[in-house]
């Protein structure tokens, strides 16, 4: 198995974005005990997309309405998402992009 090194800040978001690879989503999400499934995958390609067209993070409510309008109703909700990235969906999902946090979440 190949040795995987990042750089980091002091939360664990990846400091260069363009060293993301989806192995080293898989990386980070087991960093924080989680296992990606397609629905992940759904996610976190919605946010790298998201960021590529707006260059900023979606707090939850922004995350919900661009999930609805990509994925639909029953997808955009908040509870779906948290079932996916536990706590904040929207920090967790954005770390394991390999994002900056979403600016208004603490």
């Amino acid at each position: 198995m190949t040795k995987i090194t990042m750089a980091l800040d002091e939360e664990g978001y990846l400091l260069n974005l363009q060293d993301w690879t989806p192995e080293l989503a898989h990386h980070l999400a087991k960093d924080v005990d989680v296992k990606l499934t397609d629905a992940h995958w759904e996610i976190i390609y919605l946010l790298r997309e998201f960021y590529q067209d707006f260059e900023v993070s979606p707090a939850m409510r922004p995350l919900v309405k661009a999930v609805t309008k990509k994925l639909g109703a029953e997808k955009g909700r908040s509870i779906y998402l948290m079932t996916l990235f536990p706590g904040s969906p929207p920090k967790l999902a954005a770390k394991i992009a390999g994002l900056p946090k979403p600016a208004n979440c603490l």
